[in-house]
């Protein structure tokens, strides 16, 4: 059974989220290194696992595309 975000959560993701696509847009058309990233968000507390897992969900739900370690905006 998947966990229900509180209020909090769900905005925290908002706003992780947000940050996420407003950095690979700034990497475009290039794309956006996935370790600059992750420096990013580690330095907010952030493992390579919730790293990872955010990143994937984020390609798996059409938002970015992954091209080796290169993350590009889909549909921009």
């Amino acid at each position: 059974m998947a966990h229900q975000l509180t209020a909090e959560e769900a905005e925290a993701l908002r706003v992780v989220v947000g940050a996420v696509l407003d950095a690979v847009k700034a990497g475009m058309p290039r794309g956006a290194p996935g370790g600059i990233i992750y420096a990013g968000l580690m330095e907010q507390g952030f493992t390579l696992d919730q790293y990872d897992s955010l990143m994937s969900a984020l390609v798996r739900h059409g938002k970015l595309r992954r091209d080796g370690d290169l993350y590009f905006i889909v549909g921009d």
